[in-house]
């Protein structure tokens, strides 16, 4: 092999070197340009997610705390009539169906039987008149009426404060209704208000019934009088008002045996409490007869017996947000005329409130 070949292999081998080296260099580059920008890449897509898990879970948080609101307490009362107001309003005309569906549903809502006709009679009259010729003109009318019968009344607790004694406020009404429970919620709501209460636990039959009086003293901050089990319920509630008149207590919140409604001596002992409760130095400014709504139409009965025997000022409709049978609010301010003046919509203090009739609607028909 002459020189001039070589030469010629030497050079053919130094370029393909300076080329591989070139590719080399080039390869690196692009590495050391692509590497970093996924580097850069994954940390803030880390902290994206992060970020975006600490949002979903203080929405989470703050969803779960939320209250409930009246519409979905009352879910139950409203199935009643939802599924008639539905089969109406998806009717082309006003016909017989039409007032059967919405009779059956009022009565399932145990309005009762004479304000379910009152209801409907006076609806049909304005039918027959062509004031009302649709569907959806119904059912807004029947709602209209509906919150008629209830909007005006005063709801307000009675509370005389230039007595210049103690005001007495007798809580009625059967076993299991929730009484004493309601009592105690009273009670505390009361000091929220600054005034100062004492408990009478006049309800000596119920095994118990001092204890659970007490465990709401504690809780409200409330002074309390009890009596021995078994002993005159009059006595101790007497015992009580005289007690907060000598320590300028401004409301006497008494507890009151609870047997069976038909149990004639009940009904004396409670017309013996409100007797006995005037005598002193305090003054019965309100009766508030605590009712089950889930017990339906015999809640009216209760409040007829209860009214006669105590002369009852206010209804504590309880349980409310349990019961399909609202419609008993309805049956009790229309036939007796006595206001429902607080519901129970759940288990804590702040689930007892003012009945808000607007509300009440509201939630039956939405």
């Amino acid at each position: 092999m002459n020189n001039s070949s070589l030469s010629m292999i030497f050079l053919l081998l130094a370029i393909a070197g300076l080329v591989f080296g070139v590719g080399v260099v080039a390869i690196s580059r692009r590495k050391a340009r692509v590497v970093p920008q996924i580097q850069r890449a994954a940390p803030v897509e880390a902290v994206s997610q992060v970020a975006t898990t600490d949002v979903v879970v203080e929405a989470a948080e703050v969803v779960a705390a939320a209250p409930l609101s009246v519409r979905d307490r009352l879910a139950k009362a409203r199935s009643s009539l939802s599924g008639a107001v539905g089969s109406v309003l998806g009717r082309s005309d006003v016909n017989d169906e039409t007032w059967l569906e919405l009779e059956e549903a009022l009565l399932r809502a145990d309005v009762g039987v004479r304000v379910a006709q009152s209801l409907l009679g006076a609806l049909q009259t304005r039918v027959n008149a062509k004031e009302i010729t649709t569907p959806a003109q119904l059912i807004d009318a029947l709602r209209s009426d509906m919150a008629t019968q209830l909007v005006g009344t005063s709801r307000d607790l009675n509370f005389e404060a230039n007595l210049g004694a103690p005001n007495i406020w007798l809580m009625v009404g059967v076993n299991g209704a929730g009484k004493t429970t309601s009592l105690g919620k009273i009670a505390a709501q009361q000091i929220a208000l600054g005034r100062t209460v004492l408990m009478a636990a006049g309800d000596t039959f119920r095994a118990a019934a001092g204890e659970q009086l007490s465990t709401w003293a504690e809780r409200s901050g409330a002074q309390i009088v009890r009596g021995a089990e078994g002993g005159d319920p009059s006595s101790v509630i007497f015992d009580g008002v005289q007690s907060a008149h000598s320590r300028n207590i401004d409301l006497v919140l008494a507890d009151t045996a609870g047997r069976l409604q038909s149990n004639t001596n009940l009904m004396e002992e409670l017309r013996k409490v409100r007797r006995v409760a005037e005598k002193g130095a305090g003054k019965v400014t309100e009766v508030l007869l605590v009712i089950d709504a889930t017990t339906g139409q015999n809640g009216l009965q209760q409040a007829r017996q209860f009214t006669e025997a105590t002369q009852v000022t206010g209804v504590v409709l309880t349980k409310l947000d349990g019961s399909a049978k609202g419609g008993i609010v309805f049956a009790i301010e229309t036939e007796l005329g006595i206001p429902v003046k607080l519901v129970g919509l759940g288990e804590t203090i702040d689930d007892l409130v003012v009945f808000n009739p607007t509300e009440f609607i509201d939630a039956l028909f939405e």
